[in-house]
């Protein structure tokens, strides 16, 4: 859950952190998930990526819906495939005390959709172009 969405009053969005506006509660996988399961759970539960993290919780990588398509592309048969092997390792992360607007930034100068958010190299959150946008107008009190 994001904390924003307990805002009660106007806040300036520029003092947003990435810890304000992330979703705490992440499903991930890790390296040794079938490639089948990951695009049920995508498909099913409306998610454009996966976080694949270590036993411990660290971020070793993401499977994004490019990532399996690119496979499909490829003859590949999910069935036979593990995350780690279509995953993208070393994925753009960011902290939890990085701002809405270097987040935003990011967001646009790579083309990104959604990051992972770690403390440690270990998974806390993720964050979403459309978290960050609900934090700005719950913030600015545009929201209704």
């Amino acid at each position: 859950m994001r904390q924003t969405e307990f805002f009660m009053k106007a806040t300036d969005p520029k003092t947003l952190t990435v810890g304000q506006l992330m979703q705490d509660a992440v499903t991930r996988c890790t390296s040794r998930t079938e490639a089948s399961t990951i695009a049920h759970l995508m498909t099913h539960r409306n998610y454009g990526s996966l976080p694949v993290v270590e036993e411990d919780g660290t971020l070793v990588g993401i499977v994004t819906e490019y990532d399996l398509l690119q496979a499909m592309t490829e003859g590949r048969d999910l069935r036979k495939m593990l995350a780690i092997e279509i995953m993208s390792t070393h994925p753009v992360s960011v902290t939890e005390d990085q701002t809405l607007a270097q987040v935003a930034d990011l967001f646009q100068d790579r083309y990104l959709t959604r990051v992972p958010v770690v403390r440690n190299n270990k998974l806390v959150g993720i964050l979403a172009r459309r978290d960050v946008l609900f934090g700005y107008m719950k913030a600015s009190q545009y929201w209704s």
